[in-house]
């Protein structure tokens, strides 16, 4: 019965994948359709903003962000040495970010925005992905996307605490996989809640299936981590107001408090560590490739993190973020 149900689900997902590529090849269905809503003006743009939304009135992130930008950001990715060669690629982002773009992801403010917003959250992803360390060819910042999944877990991953919420599966591994890698079995399970996949049975899907990698990268930098937190996607496009706490921390709505919600004390109030300065770097790398310019990024009390209290300390109880 379980390899039935383990066979209904690949089917369905394959189902799926197959219709937003169908969905996706028709091009000519970009056309603005605007209504008012209790007063408030809603568009849809086709199937990559596909439901009324304010922000499916602006340009979608194919519009902003095209094919030949996305190579230019990874184009080391496919190269033998890479260890995902063939696995990621333009289209699957595409068809992940069409789950968010009614909900602000790449579609709020104006093109400039829209574009920082990509860049930042791709910085982030190809800093998690890269191979850039053990390499020369192209520079440390062109290698993001070479991995998929953690190459040597040292471990399951398989935490008995959330057994009640978030059972582990008989013989699944919960190590790092996807775009911005998630671990552990709790981890696994609230971002498959979050993008409807079952991931907490399946966790090679992450690393099977770009789409599905790519889907759960964007909803944790959409998704709050915990209650009375913002989601980096709040805190990048300033719809977050800090609290006088969150100023007398330093944490303001900024790129480096983004890494702050994201990753907590494994990145920032560290100082001036690798971890941090490598993920500003890719940050301002990628504006200068999107032809941004760097200086659009602001100055680097906003880009860094490095002595912000951090949002998730590790002596609390564990959430839904990856280290």
């Amino acid at each position: 019965m379980a390899e039935i149900s383990k066979a209904i689900a690949l089917i369905l997902m394959a189902a799926l994948v197959a219709n937003l590529a169908l969905m996706a090849g028709a091009d000519d269905d970009k056309e603005i359709r605007v209504r008012k809503h209790k007063g408030k003006k809603e568009c849809i743009q086709g199937w990559e903003c596909s439901w009324w939304s304010a922000y499916c009135c602006n340009q979608t992130i194919s519009n902003v962000f095209a094919v030949y930008q996305f190579e230019n950001l990874f184009s080391k990715r496919n190269w033998p040495i890479a260890h995902a060669v063939g696995f990621w690629d333009y289209h699957s982002f595409i068809l992940a970010a069409a789950m968010y773009e009614p909900l602000g992801f790449g579609t709020t403010g104006g093109k400039l925005m829209q574009m920082k917003e990509v860049a930042a959250f791709l910085a982030h992803v190809g800093a998690k992905t890269s191979c850039g360390d053990g390499v020369i060819t192209g520079g440390p910042f062109a290698w993001g996307l070479c991995f998929n999944k953690e190459m040597s877990p040292m471990q399951d991953y398989c935490d008995d605490f959330y057994k009640y919420m978030y059972p582990c599966a008989p013989g699944a591994s919960y190590y790092g996989r996807g775009a911005l890698p998630i671990y552990w079995n709790y981890n696994y399970g609230a971002a498959g809640d979050g993008i409807k996949v079952d991931l907490l049975h399946h966790p090679e899907y992450l690393e099977q299936n770009a789409t599905i990698a790519f889907q759960a990268a964007i909803w944790r930098w959409m998704t709050p981590i915990k209650k009375n937190q913002p989601s980096a996607h709040d805190i990048f496009v300033g719809h977050w107001k800090p609290t006088k706490n969150d100023t007398l921390a330093k944490r303001g709505p900024t790129f480096g408090t983004t890494m702050n919600v994201l990753y907590g004390e494994y990145t920032c109030g560290q100082g001036e560590i690798n971890p941090m300065n490598t993920i500003i770097s890719h940050y301002l790398y990628y504006l200068d490739l999107l032809g941004v310019g760097r200086e659009q990024a602001g100055p680097n009390e906003e880009l860094t993190c490095a002595e912000q209290e951090a949002f998730n300390p590790a002596s609390s109880p564990k959430t839904a973020a990856s280290s």
